[in-house]
């Protein structure tokens, strides 16, 4: 048997613990979360047999096409992700690694984060609420709106319930529908004065909305960028900034009109 060189012992003593961590890395729960497109809603249809939205005190119009909120679906706050789980989220089209804390800033256990995200979600419904009316200038004393999506929580769907509202009362101002018949997605939060918000997931979501049938995509302004990086093929984008300038975008787009682009 030939001997072993002081240098091989070196090595075989240097890696041993090299090897117990790649081990221990390969079964220990990691801080990740492992996210994919979640579902998408017609706000202006019904979610779980009701009305998204139902709208009393003022004439509702019948609407056609659709306004779709959507979502990402992650692994929940508690759930144990590993190495394997990750590496094969990187490497895949339709999911995204993710940062736990950037998925569930609040709350380590699932119920936790369903009480966070489901208050978060009722103050977007009335920011989104006060958005559209004040767009409308309609007087919420006179128009009472409710909004109602099943298991779904965070401001993400603020822009969309804004949209539906309008589109419900006003078509956008043109005696037609805000969608002109499409199938439109969209993300975005809202607040009060009608500014639209940046929200995480954005190309999950295009994924998400292009599967359930949408061409138009209303993106904030400020993730275009990482919504064109990964964009589906028959998706097109529109970035906003106001609950205003998306009613303008969506005018001009049905008419033939400059419809600004990422």
């Amino acid at each position: 048997m030939p001997a072993v060189s002081p240098r091989s012992r070196i090595l075989a003593v240097c890696a041993a613990p090299v090897v117990a961590l790649l081990a221990v890395a390969a079964f220990a729960p990691l801080p990740f979360s492992i996210a994919q497109p979640g579902m998408t809603a017609d706000v202006l249809g019904s979610n779980q047999g009701k009305p998204v939205i139902t709208i009393s005190g003022a004439e509702v119009r019948e609407t056609t096409g659709q306004l779709r909120m959507t979502t990402i679906a992650a692994t929940g706050p508690d759930a144990e992700v590993g190495l394997g789980d990750v590496i094969d989220g990187w490497f895949a089209a339709d999911r995204s690694v993710l940062p736990r804390e950037s998925v569930y800033p609040v709350g380590d256990t699932t119920e936790e984060v369903e009480r966070h995200n489901a208050q978060e979600m009722r103050k977007s419904q009335g920011a989104a609420t006060d958005a559209a009316l004040r767009h409308l200038r309609e007087s919420p004393d006179d128009v009472r709106v409710t909004l109602r999506l099943a298991d779904v929580g965070g401001p993400s769907a603020g822009l969309m319930f804004s949209l539906g509202i309008v589109d419900k009362l006003d078509g956008g101002g043109r005696g037609g529908d805000l969608t002109g018949g499409r199938t439109i997605a969209g993300t975005g939060t809202i607040t009060t004065d009608g500014t639209v918000g940046a929200v995480g997931g954005v190309p999950l979501k295009t994924q998400a909305a292009r599967r359930d049938g949408a061409t138009v995509f209303l993106v904030p302004k400020d993730e275009c960028g990482e919504a064109r990086a990964e964009l589906p093929k028959g998706l097109r984008l529109i970035p906003v900034t106001t609950l205003g300038g998306a009613v303008d975008a969506l005018q001009a787009l049905d008419s033939g009109g400059r419809v600004p682009s990422c």
